[in-house]
Formats: C-alpha cells, sequence, structure tokens
C-alpha cells in the first residue's frame, strides 16, 4: 500500500514547473488560440536537433507544442490532442475576462466556481482549446 502522506527520508527536491507539453492536432489553430484568447507570446525555436519547435510563454513558464503524430522523442506514453486539463492564474477579474471570452465567441462551459488551487481558494471559469482540453482561468481569493 502506497502511503503519501508519510515523508521518505532523503527524497531530492522538486521546486517548480519548468513546462509541460501539449500534443495538438494543428500548431496553427492552436497558437493562434493560445496567442489572441490567453494572450501568451508564441516562440519558435530549435532544439539540438536542429528541428523547428514551437511554445506558448506566458510568465516564467511556457507550454511546448508537439504535432499529433509528429512528437518530438521522448514523450508521453499516450500522446494524443485533447487529453490535457489545465488551470491558469490570472490577476484579472474574471469578468473581464467573460467580457474579452464573449467577444473572442469562447464558450465559457462552466463558473465562476470556487475551487481549491495549490496554494489558496479560487475563482475559475472553464473553456474547451481547439483540441478540446479543459482550460481553467483562475483568480485567487
Amino acid at each position: 500500500m502506497c502511503r503519501y502522506s508519510e515523508p521518505m527520508s532523503e527524497i531530492p527536491e522538486i521546486t517548480a514547473l519548468d513546462h509541460l507539453v501539449l500534443t495538438v492536432a494543428s500548431l496553427e489553430r492552436t497558437m493562434a488560440f493560445y496567442r489572441d484568447v490567453l494572450g501568451m507570446e508564441v516562440e519558435e525555436f530549435q532544439p539540438a536537433d536542429g528541428s523547428r519547435r514551437f511554445a506558448l510563454k506566458f510568465g516564467v513558464q511556457k507550454i511546448n507544442l508537439h504535432l499529433a503524430g509528429q512528437e518530438f522523442r521522448p514523450h508521453a506514453k499516450r500522446p494524443g490532442p485533447g487529453t490535457a486539463d489545465l488551470c491558469f492564474l490570472s490577476v484579472t477579474d474574471l469578468k473581464a475576462w467573460q467580457d474579452h471570452l464573449d467577444a473572442q465567441s469562447i464558450t465559457i462551459e462552466e463558473g465562476p466556481l470556487r475551487r481549491t488551487g495549490a496554494s489558496r481558494p479560487l475563482m475559475s471559469i472553464y473553456i474547451r482549446d481547439p483540441d478540446g482540453n479543459l482550460i481553467e482561468i483562475s483568480n485567487q481569493i
């Protein structure tokens, strides 16, 4: 039986999330959505193998993009579009987000709803990206 609440001795420490990867059906649609709807910066970069890659940058984090069927190795065991559930924190009031999303013709699936965040309670709204990933936009409360 695994007991997550009992600390093990001498475990190395994880301090932050640097990036995560989304596998997408269309790089263009995904980049346009995250840039135009969520305000992220699109970055093109070249890894050591010389291939052309794309990432979405915000704050000090980024989301690397893999095109379905052309995933950069190594990758998840079963990568696929629409398999993520992501929560983004925002200092912008959710009412402003609702107005912005309405202007962009983006449907809010749920919210505002009170949720539990990593460090504080949240007030959240939920939308979907072009692949159907669930996107939670939250204010800490």
